[in-house]
């Protein structure tokens, strides 16, 4: 079916579409801004051990926990207008963490901006979903929105570092502050109104099941991650797991579900959401291991590090706007599954990586894996969108973005694990206390130790942990090489220009 010209966005929607940006980078890179701020704000507020991993963490974990039912608030009262209220909460919350007095009221301000970050990506990416109903078009959108994203990730580190040479901690949460006051100024102007025709009753039981079960799954990861398989990781895990049967049960009984879970029916649908999930636990499990690399094998600096990650983010970028336009030509299928097999070669690159290799080595793998993941990406989330109703798109987004936390939340913890495992196997036992745990520990304990005992020690720890990243980086080669299998196969019957479904209400 051929989409009329009415139908086409015009100039209004792609400025708008400058604007669903803003927000979109601004998550990214508040994401990323807060390590560096780290040293400052321990020295000034003096935080626990635990309250530190609660300042880190509790951000994520309440954006995880939130999504669902952000999404699909959103189709109930309207995209925009959560946009908005998202963004007014978020501007506050901002400057809360700012002038945080105490490490307990930064803990609070940053569950804030958590809960209220929620808001933010689900109702970008379903007004996209409004505002492009042309499929070549909405596709181009979605290429630009996840651009913007990996833009921002790359420019937190450089912008955060900047702003900390000059003023104090607090002045890495303020950079929202302006962004979000531009997308309330622009925003009633430049984005549609859209709701879902009829959108019943919020279930707040669900909400808060969803919520809880999240929570306490993702924070199961991360304890994972961190300590390994212990009691309370996998009780939480098992809680979290438990609580998503009762939360799934729940909707199947619902009038009005939170999540309508007749959107996993179609094939195109699970199978989107699954290679999106996967590619993000294989980049993140290896790009936790390649920035350690560059780092504390190689010896760069943090922002020298920063730096040489740059050509991979030029080259994602080159990949998520270059696929809106190969797939006006080529069947979706086949071009991620081209970029898969581009992704795996990168990976392998990354395999072969050692203690004598180059920055430049590093970056090149870096840029040709990130190329061929970006029109995965981008190509996945238009299919997850698409193949939603119009009415359902907030909960579709929602959906989308709870998967990529899930992958890379999930890529961390298990990949991480087996590297880590590897690592300490290799290195073995050794009378430094914590060596046989990361490879920062070694460096820590290797300032303990006289010249000749620390550089044997540290020479050890850097080769074992070499070892890890590459049978991380072979697993992830494996996995993306089986995607490019699945989605070929899957998917192939998602033509080149995706027909167009019906319109849904907009005022």
């Amino acid at each position: 079916m051929t989409e009329s010209a009415s139908a086409r966005a015009g100039t209004k929607e792609w400025i708008g579409l400058a604007v669903l940006a803003l927000p979109t980078a601004l998550l990214a890179i508040d994401i990323n801004v807060l390590g560096l701020a780290l040293p400052a704000l321990s020295a000034d507020l003096r935080p626990t051990g635990t309250q530190l991993l609660w300042i880190m963490d509790v951000y994520g974990f309440l954006i995880a926990g939130s999504l669902v039912t952000m999404g699909t608030l959103g189709d109930r009262i309207g995209r925009r207008r959560l946009l908005l209220i998202g963004a007014t909460a978020f501007t506050v919350a901002s400057v809360m963490a700012a002038f945080s007095p105490t490490a307990g009221a930064l803990i609070a301000a940053r569950a804030f901006l958590g809960l209220t970050g929620a808001t933010l990506m689900p109702s970008t990416l379903s007004l996209i979903r409004t505002m492009f109903p042309d499929p070549a078009q909405r596709t181009t959108a979605i290429g630009i929105w996840m651009t913007s994203f990996m833009a921002g990730g790359s420019l937190g580190p450089l912008v955060g570092g900047t702003l900390l040479v000059h003023f104090w901690w607090g002045s890495v949460f303020l950079l929202g502050v302006p962004v979000m006051v531009l997308l309330l100024i622009l925003g009633p102007r430049l984005l549609p109104e859209s709701t879902a025709p009829a959108p019943g009753r919020l279930d707040l039981a669900s909400a808060g099941l969803s919520l809880i079960a999240m929570l306490t799954f993702v924070y199961g990861i991360k304890q994972v991650s961190a300590d390994g398989p212990k009691a309370v990781a996998v009780a939480a895990l098992l809680v979290g797991a438990a609580l998503a049967v009762v939360f799934v049960r729940r909707q199947r009984r619902l009038a009005d579900p939170l999540l309508d879970l007749s959107l996993f029916a179609a094939r195109t649908f699970r199978t989107a959401l699954g290679a999106q999930t996967l590619t993000v636990f294989a980049m993140a499990g290896v790009m936790f291991f390649v920035t350690q690399h560059l780092q504390l094998v190689l010896g760069r600096s943090a922002l020298e590090a920063g730096l040489w990650m740059l050509p991979g983010t030029a080259a994602g970028i080159v990949g998520t706007l270059t696929a809106p336009r190969l797939a006006r030509r080529f069947r979706p299928a086949y071009l991620m599954a081209v970029g898969f097999v581009l992704a795996g070669a990168g990976f392998v690159v990354v395999a072969l990586l050692d203690t004598t290799s180059e920055p430049v080595e590093v970056a090149a793998a870096t840029a040709l894996l990130i190329l061929g993941l970006g029109p995965a990406m981008t190509l996945t989330t238009d299919i997850i969108v698409s193949s939603a109703p119009p009415e359902r798109a907030g909960g579709a987004s929602a959906v989308s973005e709870t998967g990529g936390e899930l992958g890379m939340a999930l890529g961390t913890a298990v990949l991480g694990s087996i590297g880590t495992a590897v690592y300490r196997a290799q290195l073995g036992p050794t009378s430094a206390g914590t060596t046989d745990q990361t490879l920062g520990g070694a460096f820590a304990a290797a300032r303990e130790l006289p010249a000749e005992l620390s550089e044997t020690l540290l020479t050890n720890a850097r080769v074992a942990f070499v070892d890890g990243m590459q049978l991380v980086a072979t697993t992830a080669a494996a996995i993306v090489l089986v995607l490019a299998c699945a989605v070929a196969i899957a998917l192939r019957e998602i033509p080149a220009t995706t027909p167009t479904t019906p319109e849904e209400t907009v005022r």
